[in-house]
């Protein structure tokens, strides 16, 4: 398949996209949520042994002193934020893609940069507050049990404003991410893929590099995310 036939394929419906985006959005983060935690530890400010070494050393730490299930924890909370947020995600970005692109006047590359960024903020808009309670769950020494005991003792001490305390950083990140992410893509696509033709591995390739490379550079920024959300009332967590 050329490239002509490829960008010709019938673009599929708002519901397809809703459908496939979650999918892809829950399986993204259970794969990639032991890593993850591990990041959060080592991002969060603590006096925590666990921190100031290597992600092999911190992962072990976990596992050794809390558990096999502590790299887990929290999960339930990205899920439950993940599948909304990038079914709206999807399906936002094909639908305002297809009207920057084909019902204006609006250069092509400009229509993906701004259906991309409003796309952002709306899935940004719904996965900050999981962020902010899986965050909490991940955190070494965390007095929370439970995902519901987090949001009602979150709200309780420090208001609803607490859930999105991150939200204009969590931006920050993520617009610049998604800028860097599709440049780097094309460039790949240009070296491993010139011809343009249907090419998974290329794409997979592209795919990895661009969002290594975007999370290089938009990492200070989820150090600083992960500060905000982490950041709690010195209260006691009463348990049932």
């Amino acid at each position: 398949m050329n490239f002509e036939d490829y960008e010709s394929l019938p673009t599929t419906n708002v519901q397809t996209h809703m459908v496939a985006g979650a999918a892809a959005g829950v399986m993204e983060h259970c794969v990639m949520y032991p890593l993850d935690s591990v990041k959060t530890r080592m991002q969060s400010l603590t006096t925590s042994s666990q921190t100031g070494r290597g992600m092999g050393e911190v992962f072990r730490g976990m596992v050794a002193q809390e558990g096999v299930l502590r790299p887990l924890r929290g999960v339930n909370a990205v899920i439950l934020g993940a599948a909304p947020a990038h079914a709206l995600y999807f399906s936002c970005y094909e639908y305002l893609k297809d009207t920057f692109t084909n019902r204006t006047l609006i250069n092509n590359n400009v229509g993906y940069g701004l259906a991309g960024g409003m796309a952002t903020m709306l899935h940004d808009g719904i996965m900050t507050p999981a962020d902010v309670v899986k965050q909490r769950l991940q955190m070494y020494n965390s007095p929370y049990r439970s995902m519901l005991e987090t949001i009602r003792t979150v709200y309780r001490t420090e208001g609803l404003v607490a859930f999105y305390r991150s939200y204009t950083t969590q931006l920050a990140m993520n617009v610049p991410f998604q800028s860097i992410h599709f440049i780097t893509y094309e460039v790949m696509q240009t070296i491993t893929n010139p011809s343009r033709s249907y090419n998974p591995i290329a794409h997979m390739m592209s795919g990895a590099i661009s969002g290594g490379v975007a999370a290089a550079i938009t990492t200070p920024l989820d150090v600083c995310k992960t500060f905000l959300n982490t950041q709690q009332s010195k209260v006691s967590v009463k348990h049932q």
